[in-house]
């Protein structure tokens, strides 16, 4: 597929911006009818009604107007996000709490099935009506480019959560094939890559046959899932993202970084401003800052933070395993707001004596096995799953299982070993495959994914399903 649309798009419609902006939305729209193409309707529903309310919004000068306007945006967008993806929870936990007092509910649950990405194409457009609503934006003229920033295909699914005042822009310009910027991408696509197939889908493996079997493995083995975890979802996400961020330079145009080695985090809050950048930022811009922020009093502050880490949760997916995820990683980051240490290490590592480094690494250790410990509940089906597998860690036994996987054990973790060190090594860089000896890099990653790739075992990515 890329293929084709990058001769096409270079080739062929090279000098006609109107034309390569149609090409590029027809070509989104066919990449993502691939997967269902009834669902496709909602996409052009959601980008029509915002095309249209953000230019009436910009037109409008009477406050209350403007904000009936963007409610309606709100209520639109939230309103289709909310049925088809929470509409379920919300009926099972009524009928749950009806049954505890007493009380019989008729209500039943639907067939709904979750469209792909509707996570974040909704909130990719309402950036755009609230920073069209906040005059940091004008309106864009075209339904064309605009429907086009809505669908761009490599990053329409899992994101990044492109903001329409950098992304939407790009889609005025006339745009030129730029080698380096070509090169880049294409580094970011095979790093993407391997973190996905080799990393992550090799972790999965095991990570699913130890969530599998929690209540008969031993406690070694069930931290060593909880880390296999913290990988695989990693590798996942940040792998998409950086294939994603690849492929959108190849056609010129340069989205947000996602992920900034979150693992190498030296407490919580440094740890959510390198995970999921996109989401983290649009959750501050958007409804933590607008609630007061880290402005007012600790009390005020201390709510905005649950609020944030809770809604946060949710957005995962409908859970209560996610809502508790949100709420544990709420928690740990209540000491620093309370100590005013939440903005604490915003600068690079830097190792400048050996008491300073041991303290640099005790930090990322202990920040990255409370990171584990919440992952613990974001991968269980319930909570009730989740409380069981922290128990039976706790019965500290050191004896090692064999899982009976026919993939390496020992391996896997000198594979993880390395990946770790290739990127503490490359830490300050935002492609590990860039710099001195990049080709011989490149070929030697693209050789480890043939070697070592999990082919015969292919994973969906993990937020295909938020």
């Amino acid at each position: 597929f890329i293929l084709v649309v990058f001769f096409l798009y270079w080739f062929v419609f090279k000098n006609h911006l109107k034309v390569q902006n149609s090409f590029l939305l027809i070509s989104s729209y066919i990449f993502y009818a691939c997967w269902d193409y009834r669902f496709l309707s909602l996409i052009v529903f959601s980008t029509i009604v915002d095309f249209f309310i953000a230019k009436q919004i910009h037109k409008s000068k009477i406050d209350k107007h403007r904000k009936q306007l963007l409610g309606l945006s709100l209520m639109v967008n939230l309103g289709l996000l909310g049925f088809f993806k929470y509409y379920n929870f919300f009926i099972e936990s009524w009928v749950d709490l009806s049954s505890s007092i007493g009380f019989k509910s008729n209500l039943t649950t639907l067939q709904i099935i979750l469209p792909i990405g509707v996570s974040f194409y909704t909130f990719q457009t309402l950036s755009y009506t609230i920073d069209v609503y906040r005059k940091k934006l004008q309106p864009s003229e075209s339904i064309i480019d605009f429907a086009t920033f809505v669908t761009f295909f490599p990053q329409l699914v899992v994101g990044p959560i492109e903001r329409a005042t950098n992304l939407l822009p790009q889609f005025y310009k006339k745009r030129t094939f730029n080698f380096e910027s070509a090169k880049s991408g294409l580094h970011l696509m095979v790093w993407g890559l391997f973190k996905k197939v080799v990393i992550a889908d090799t972790c999965a493996i095991y990570v699913n046959e130890i969530f599998s079997n929690y209540q008969n493995v031993s406690s070694l083995t069930l931290v060593l899932g909880a880390v296999y975890f913290a990988f695989q979802i990693y590798g996942d996400f940040s792998g998409y993202s950086d294939m994603a961020i690849g492929m959108a330079r190849l056609f010129g145009f340069n989205l947000m970084q996602n992920f900034n080695y979150p693992y190498f985090s030296r407490n919580i809050g440094e740890f959510w401003r390198r995970w999921h950048i996109s989401l983290s930022t649009w959750f501050r811009d958007y409804l933590y800052i607008p609630l007061g922020g880290s402005k007012g009093p600790k009390l005020l502050q201390v709510r905005n933070v649950f609020i944030i880490f809770l809604v946060s949760g949710f957005w995962h997916g409908a859970n209560w395993t996610f809502i508790f995820w949100g709420f544990l990683n709420a928690l740990y980051f209540l000491p620093l707001l309370l100590t005013n240490t939440n903005r604490n290490y915003v600068e690079n590592i830097k190792l400048n004596s050996i008491s300073h480094t041991i303290k640099t690494f005790s930090s990322i250790l202990i920040t990255f096995g409370l990171t584990c410990l919440a992952w613990i509940f974001f991968r269980a089906n319930t909570l009730t799953e989740a409380f069981s597998y922290i128990k039976n860690i706790g019965q500290f036994s050191l004896k090692i299982d064999y899982l009976g996987i026919e993939r390496y054990a020992v391996e896997i973790l000198l594979l993880i070993g390395f990946f770790v060190l290739i990127e503490w090594f490359n830490k300050h860089k935002e492609e590990p495959l860039s710099g001195r000896f990049s080709t011989i890099k490149l070929i030697v990653c693209v050789l480890l994914i043939f070697m070592l790739g999990s082919f015969s075992q292919p994973q969906e990515f993990i937020y295909f399903q938020f």
